[in-house]
């Protein structure tokens, strides 16, 4: 995989050191993808990871922007790391990208309009329309951008979302599912959901991939290619395990995650189920939706 980064970014190298081949390009050709992420997730350094682990096993040459908001400053992140490798919004906006990825945020019990970055978030859903050829919202950004987009509430669920769920594809001829084959396991983490009747009900949707347990999967705008995810396929193999372990040792009430370590047993290490696939999902995107008609 060819693939063009902000240059020095450590999380280059914890990929590398986790036994990844990353093949680094200098200069964007003709030929190469430019991916957008913004990253509203806490651990920027890790999701950053996440994602350059998808594209490592991408055959195109891909250049990735990383992009965050003018109107907030992370927490969790430390300003020289954002000033270096981050570009704001502003600085993109005149820009076009052949995809944008819009991750999930710790915030799922705020109301929209009491996030103080909503008003942003909003003209960059507007922005993307013009200056993106495909648009992937992901987890707490697919439900803001249900919401934005058709008025659709998310709903606080009774227990938390959490572990590992078998997904069937509504339509296994969807470009989006090339060579992947029966059941998607996908990672769930979430406290929110979205009323599967609410999407099926909404003529501008079209679900392509549900659970019986987890819900709605993933859904398209339909006469565009924008999708909308509510799991988290990016995740790495131990993510769960770190949730898990943070909450007990903050004596907050969480569950096992459900299908995730091998025999449901915490002293055992996970089965790695959806990566393979989600490498394939991520992949399949890029080919067939991002590349400019």
């Amino acid at each position: 995989m060819p693939l063009k980064l902000p240059a020095g970014l450590p999380a280059l190298q914890r990929v590398i050191d986790e036994g990844y081949a990353v093949e680094l390009i200098k200069e964007s050709t003709a030929h190469t993808f430019r991916i957008a992420l913004l990253n509203l997730m806490p651990m920027k350094e890790t999701t950053e990871a996440d994602f350059i682990r998808l594209f490592a096993s991408s055959t195109e040459n891909i250049e990735l922007t990383l992009l965050k908001l003018d109107t907030h400053t992370p927490k969790h992140a430390s300003p020289e790391h954002m000033e270096r490798y981050y570009k704001s919004f502003g600085e993109v906006a005149a820009e076009r990208f052949d995809g944008l990825i819009i991750t999930g945020a710790p915030i799922e019990k705020i109301e929209y309009e009491e996030v103080t970055y909503w008003p942003e978030l909003c003209s960059i859903f507007e922005w993307a329309k013009k200056s993106v050829t495909s648009t992937l919202f992901i987890c707490w950004a697919a439900q803001a951008g249900v919401y934005q987009k058709f008025g659709i509430q998310k709903v606080l669920l009774k227990e938390k979302m959490f572990g590992i769920f078998p997904h069937t594809v509504a339509a296994p001829q969807h470009p989006l599912f090339t060579g992947i084959e029966g059941v998607i396991n996908v990672p769930h983490s979430r406290h929110t959901g979205l009323r599967r009747e609410d999407i099926v009900t909404e003529e501008r949707l079209e679900l392509l991939s549900e659970s019986s347990e987890s819900g709605v999967y993933i859904m398209q705008e339909r006469g565009t290619r924008n999708f909308f995810i509510t799991g988290h396929s990016e995740y790495a193999l131990m993510t769960l395990d770190g949730e898990y372990r943070r909450d007990i040792a903050k004596g907050l009430p969480i569950a096992l995650p459900k299908n995730y370590y091998r025999d449901n047993n915490p002293s055992n290490l996970p089965v790695n189920s959806w990566q393979t696939t989600a490498r394939k999902l991520f992949g399949n995107w890029i080919e067939h939706y991002c590349k400019q008609n």
